[in-house]
């Protein structure tokens, strides 16, 4: 199973576990109010309070089982997002880095007088005008030398489609689930084992 599938399933599962513990809390205060009220038929209502007790315990501990494999399970998603987001970063950190060394190199050339593509002189451009002006008062001063130009072929390859990277998200929900998940059972028939255990 799929992280991002368990988490909606044991989401769904522990708010029906939480709404149906709140509405027998509620039920065994007014039961607790109605024995205050009417204590001769205590015996009456102590049938219904054994019900409700066993019900509500039942509830609570399979809710406690669901929160406790949400908190696992959260914590796979986590590690799986950090993971993905640190592979990411270092992707992104490390394509600057090449990024930034074409760039001194595109400039290194101009300097020298050396021909080298319009993209690439965008690309020098767009990163520092500055140091674009720069590489081009060189190139005038070599002129003078009146060197052999070199023509160069563009440093870099926009032609080639990057693969889409799935977010860190998408890579953590698509992790699979580790360890066992617990068994998704209906309110109801956790209620109707625990209760059945009075007849």
């Amino acid at each position: 199973m799929k992280i991002g599938e368990a988490r909606k399933i044991y989401s769904a599962q522990l708010k029906e576990f939480q709404e149906q513990k709140l509405s027998l809390a509620k039920q065994k205060k007014e039961l607790e109010r109605k024995m205050g009220i009417f204590p001769d038929r205590k015996e009456e209502y102590a049938n219904e309070a054994a019900t409700l007790e066993l019900s509500y315990n039942a509830v609570s501990q399979k809710y406690e089982e669901y929160r406790n494999f949400m908190d696992k399970l959260m914590q796979q998603h986590m590690l799986l997002y950090s993971a993905e987001a640190s592979k990411q970063q270092g992707d992104a950190m490390e394509e600057h880095t090449e990024d930034l060394i074409k760039i001194m190199e595109v400039a290194r050339r101009i300097g020298r007088g050396d021909k080298v593509p319009a993209y690439d002189e965008q690309k020098l451009m767009e990163y520092s005008m500055e140091l674009y002006m720069a590489a081009k008062n060189m190139a005038m001063l070599s002129e003078l030398q009146d060197k052999d130009k070199e023509k160069h072929k563009s440093l870099w390859n926009d032609d080639e489609e990057k693969p889409n990277e799935p977010s860190p998200e998408e890579v953590a929900n698509d992790g699979s689930v580790q360890g066992t998940a617990p068994e998704v059972v209906s309110v109801d028939e956790v209620i109707s084992q625990a209760v059945g255990d009075l007849s």
